[in-house]
């Protein structure tokens, strides 16, 4: 995986080659050229880096596309007078039953807050949920859509609504869960950017074995997520792109992991060109053009599949592929130009203690990876089929996963507002305490409420504001929140009103419903077009079509084995309750994109040795024996780099930080290493069909 231990001294170092005084003077100006641009963008990029947090959008009803229900509704809402509406539940509990005091202290709290501010309704009333639970409903529409003033209000009726003596008082509902959600989201950007960066630096520590080197390319990393962030600020401003906190934390997963990925290919060729050639300049130059093309061509591929998330109706979906480009393509820009201008600017004391002489031979790489490819190569059909078999199995524990996650569950530790509405579903779980939002046309209201109200799963229906030709009607399902019951429910009230009254229904029930109708529509539009895609860019890189299929079928392989594998432990043993609607479509982009960039630097070395006349078997072997050590560090970093989202404090970005690592960690060391090794060694001239390479030999 790292540097050997020991440089070979030269015995008889080659003359220099002769320079003229121009390229002398530009190997010394340009350098610094590069290293001056980067620091202006670093300037520019910087102010504008800072404005993106504020820019995210993580309400479920950002998440849709605006032909959805659910958004329509929210979308009249504010159209109201006020605007939709901050709603929210002050739970009062206490074990064995409230007292007399406590609901006086209930009372007299839920007064002040109406004090306080406007209330629609005016001052709420209780809804006894059980003896010992006591439910006031809240809203307002004075803090409208800043959110800034949403988050104010939260906080106050939480100040007001206080417990003691054993008496608890907590405030949940939408309104509190969105506060929640986006304090939880304005929290993770630091620990994440802090993790990824330990994360990374102690991997190249161990791979480099440098006390300077390793610095470099995370410097350049960080570089490069401050000019991505400005960049996806600008998308954002420019054209509207949904920015959320999952897609930004992973973008700048992306960028580390992706870069430092990039940072090894370029760093290792430096390294042996340092042995051949006396001037850094000079040999930078030779490994630019050595390893540049596959690491234009692996990251044209990753952002190719990632734009194909374009074609998604979620809105966050959509949103996560320009974003993720953009940290791609920064990471490509920087470690390419920068990286480079500093590596030359430090010269070869930057590789101390192991510094490549000029001269020196190149130590022979270890044999763990010619070992595998031996093995592959020994009994390719064997290994092929006992690979697909395993890979088949942990496919199955897809069946194994869980429901579509609730917001409830969206926490690994439950928040405030999940934690009432825990305490309600208890007290009270045949009852929901979320409302059903339904938007009528006003002059229909009242046929809209008697069909509402008949219903089958409706408990009781009232009707609210009115503006702008339209009426709310506030709808309390019998079943719980977000249960198969309430989506029954809605889907109910969707085919009784739709048609015959113009009406909308949504809600945050709705909206977890439409979330999973639209991400299973995303994954039968955005899936084919990536294969389509990345299938076409394989074709192109590779002249073949049996092998770029091969990679293809492989990759698809490591998305099922990985999802597999997050059945089988998410609910056993990390205990989530539900799978967030869009993992599976971006697992898969994911692990497609990146799975398929590894694959091109590991054939485009087959194709080569097989170009100099070896024989397929040994074009196989020597491919995965040169290209290995790269690939299993670059892996094992951008595993790590995902695996630091497991750490994260919400669902879905454990869900999905966990399967991409598991994937790319099967795609390392199993699926590239043993399966599209034997698979090439057993299809032998076939796997190029049906270029020229494809065509048996003859003669020696």
């Amino acid at each position: 995986m790292g540097a050997p231990t020991t440089e070979t001294t030269p015995a008889a170092a080659p003359p220099p080659t002769t320079r003229g005084r121009g390229r002398s003077r530009g190997a010394r100006a340009l350098p610094w050229a590069v290293l001056a641009l980067w620091i202006a963008v670093l300037a520019l990029a910087g102010p504008l880096a800072g404005k993106l947090a504020d820019a995210q959008q993580n309400r479920a009803v950002d998440y849709l596309p605006v032909s959805a229900d659910s958004t329509q509704v929210a979308r009249l809402q504010d159209a109201l007078p006020g605007g939709e509406a901050t709603e929210l539940v002050v739970v009062y509990h206490r074990d064995g039953g409230l007292t007399a005091a406590d609901r006086d202290k209930a009372a007299a709290q839920i007064a002040g807050i109406a004090r306080a501010h406007r209330l629609t309704g005016g001052t709420p009333h209780a809804v006894p949920s059980h003896g010992d639970t006591l439910m006031y409903p809240v809203a307002s529409t004075g803090p409208g859509q800043d959110d800034a003033a949403r988050n104010a209000f939260v906080t106050d009726v939480r100040d007001r609504a206080e417990g003691g003596d054993g008496l608890t008082a907590l405030v949940g509902g939408p309104g509190a869960l969105n506060t929640d959600m986006k304090e939880v989201y304005s929290s993770l950007d630091g620990p994440l950017l802090y993790t990824t960066v330990a994360v990374v630096a102690v991997l190249l520590i161990l791979i480099y074995r440098s006390p300077l080197l390793w610095l470099l390319p995370l410097l350049v990393a960080g570089v490069a997520d401050a000019a991505a962030m400005a960049g996806v600020y600008g998308l954002h401003q420019a054209f509207g792109v949904t920015v959320t906190g999952q897609s930004q934390g992973v973008m700048t997963i992306l960028v580390f992991g992706a870069g430092t990925d990039y940072a090894l290919l370029l760093v290792a060729r430096y390294r042996e060109e340092l042995r051949r050639i006396q001037r850094p300049y000079e040999a930078m130059r030779a490994a630019l053009r050595g390893c540049g093309p596959a690491i234009l061509a692996s990251s044209g591929t990753v952002a190719v599949g990632l734009l194909c998330l374009l074609a998604a109706d979620l809105n966050s979906s959509r949103g996560m592929g320009p974003i993720a480009a953009v940290g791609v393509l920064c990471a490509l820009l920087a470690m390419t130009t920068l990286l480079p201008a500093l590596l030359v600017l430090l010269g070869r004391r930057v590789f101390w203690p192991l510094v490549p002489a000029y001269g020196s031979e190149v130590p022979r790489p270890r044999g763990l990876f010619a070992a595998m490819g031996g093995s592959a190569a020994r009994r390719p059909a064997a290994v092929l089929a006992g690979g697909a078999v395993l890979l088949g199995a942990l496919a199955l524990g897809t069946l194994a996963l869980p429901g579509s996650l609730r917001n409830d569950d969206a926490f690994t530790s439950a928040p405030e507002s999940v934690a009432a509405m825990r305490i309600l579903a208890e007290a009270d779980p045949g009852r929901s305490a979320q409302p059903i939002t339904v938007m009528a046309p006003t002059g229909r209201t009242g046929e809209v409420l008697a069909a509402v109200r008949g219903t089958e799963g409706v408990a009781s229906a009232e009707r609210g504001r009115s503006g702008g030709g339209w009426t709310e009607v506030s709808v309390t399902a019998q079943a719980p929140p977000e249960s198969a019951g309430e989506t029954a429910t809605i889907h109910a009230l969707r085919a009784e009103l739709d048609g015959p009254y113009g009406a909308h229904v949504g809600g945050p029930g709705a909206q977890q419903a439409d979330l999973a109708a639209t991400s299973t529509r995303d994954r039968w539009v955005v899936v084919p077009l990536v294969l389509a895609a990345v299938l076409l860019i394989l074709v192109a890189l590779l002249r073949s079509l049996v092998a770029p299929l091969l990679l293809v079928v492989a990759v698809i392989a490591v998305w099922g084995a990985a999802l597999g594998i997050g059945g089988l432990v998410f609910g056993p043993l990390f205990g989530f309750a539900g799978t967030d609607p869009g993992l599976p479509l971006l697992s898969f982009v994911f692990l497609v994109a990146l799975g398929v960039d590894y694959g091109i630097f590991l054939m485009h070395r087959m194709r080569e040795e097989s170009l100099a006349g070896a024989a397929p078997a040994a074009a196989a072997v020597t491919a995965l024996r040169t290209t290995g050590g790269v690939i299993a560090s670059a892996g094992l970093v951008l595993a790590a780099t995902f695996s630091v989202l497991v750490n994260m404090p919400l669902v879905s970005l454990v869900e999905m930080g966990f399967v991409i690592a598991v994937g790319v960690l099967l795609d390392t060391f199993l699926v590239r290493t043993y399966l599209v090794t034997s698979a090439s060694v057993a299809l032998r001239e076939r796997v190029w069909w049906p270029g020229r390479l494809s065509r048996p030999r003859t003669g020696p």
